[in-house]
């Protein structure tokens, strides 16, 4: 049966995929106990270790796509919370980062050279190309302590559930706030604070912050919705929402330092704009009010009227 992040569970003999409620109850068996963030967070040494391995799976997973590497990093987090540090050396790290990817790659049904993967993350350097038989036995060891459940149930599993909830009539807007979504949780992952949240909790936070992006006059509408779910507690999904929007945050401000650094059409263009706008309100504006602007901008591009939506 293939594997979809979506529908993890397809039509599972043990579990059907329309007994949702049972997503909900069984997702903490898919993701890191609640101390592995604590744990993480207490020894600088471990943050580094998944740090380097989340990097080389990110290597490996640069030609495929983006969900190969969340589910192999799921796994890795799920690995590293169940057995630890097996060695703390270089050529650990990388076969234990080759092995996430493979058993992800596997589950996803991706086609890959383990010879080729393996050269790419050496950098065409040399280094050590572990045989296949050595790659297995750790694929042994991952799947061990996985208890062989590879159908992760992710943040994507749940995303059709709270996306039905915000009643948008035009799939074209369905679509695009799903992929808005997706984008978000893809690059939370790496933010050790996120593995604190269940990923039903992690979806309701992405969807909001991008329903806030794309459709800031129905956004009421979404956390209404969201907070009448009694599936998910309102408070839990406010503190991640909050983590999402430092991250995301963080990730604007990063690509505004690229450009200002750049003498391009556009920067001279809006250093005009600021220019402009400063003579008119004889102040200076603030930098917070600018960069709502940019972070809004893509969002401004998608908003539509009311009567694309239900109403509340």
């Amino acid at each position: 049966m293939d594997f979809n992040l979506e529908n993890p569970l397809g039509n599972f003999h043990d579990l059907p995929w329309d007994a949702l409620p049972s997503l909900f109850l069984i997702e903490s068996d898919h993701i890191p106990p609640p101390n592995y963030c604590q744990t993480l967070k207490a020894s600088d040494f471990d943050i580094s270790v998944r740090r380097n391995v989340v990097s080389l799976i990110s290597q490996l997973s640069c030609t495929f796509d983006p969900v190969l590497p969340y589910l192999a990093i799921n796994y890795l987090d799920r690995f590293l919370a169940n057995q630890g540090i097996l060695q703390p050396k270089p050529w650990a790290n990388k076969l234990l980062a080759i092995s996430c990817f493979s058993l992800a790659a596997k589950m996803l049904k991706a086609e890959y050279s383990a010879t080729d993967v393996q050269v790419l993350l050496n950098h065409g350097e040399g280094g050590v190309v572990f045989e296949t038989q050595t790659v297995q036995r750790m694929e042994g060891i991952v799947l061990g302590a996985l208890q062989w459940r590879m159908r992760s149930i992710t943040p994507f599993s749940f995303i059709p559930f709270f996306v039905d909830l915000f009643r948008l009539k035009d799939p074209a807007f369905r679509q695009v706030l799903k992929d808005r979504a997706s984008e978000i949780i893809l690059k939370s992952q790496r933010e050790i604070k996120v593995l604190e949240f269940k990923p039903s909790i992690v979806a309701a936070s992405a969807l909001l912050y991008a329903s806030h992006e794309l459709f800031p006059f129905q956004y009421p509408c979404f956390l209404r919705a969201i907070s009448d779910c009694s599936y998910v507690n309102k408070e839990t999904v406010v503190q991640c929402y909050n983590v999402i929007q430092d991250i995301a945050r963080e990730e604007y401000e990063s690509v505004l330092n690229i450009n200002s650094t750049s003498d391009t059409p556009v920067n001279v263009l809006d250093e005009h704009f600021l220019s402009l706008e400063s003579e008119k309100t004889n102040g200076v504006i603030q930098e917070q009010e600018f960069k709502r602007r940019k972070i809004t901008d893509y969002g401004n591009k998608h908003t539509v009227p009311f009567s694309h939506f239900h109403q509340c």
